[in-house]
């Protein structure tokens, strides 16, 4: 293997860590960004209704 070939090699291989250094970054801020949305969304819900111990206590048969 020549010297430039292995020089070139090393060159390559930093690019492409710096490229997926890059990559991760972008990818954590997308998923904090739907971390926030989704926090956002339930917290937009309505409270839940209390349960009401009478309703599907009673079946009607002769109808």
């Amino acid at each position: 293997m020549d010297v430039t070939q292995i020089a070139s090699l090393a060159t390559n291989l930093a690019t492409a860590k710096d490229a997926d250094a890059v990559n991760i970054a972008v990818l954590k801020k997308a998923l904090d960004a739907q971390v926030s949305v989704a926090a956002g969304l339930l917290q937009a819900l309505p409270p839940p209704l209390p349960a009401n111990p009478n309703i599907g206590r009673n079946v009607n048969t002769t109808a």
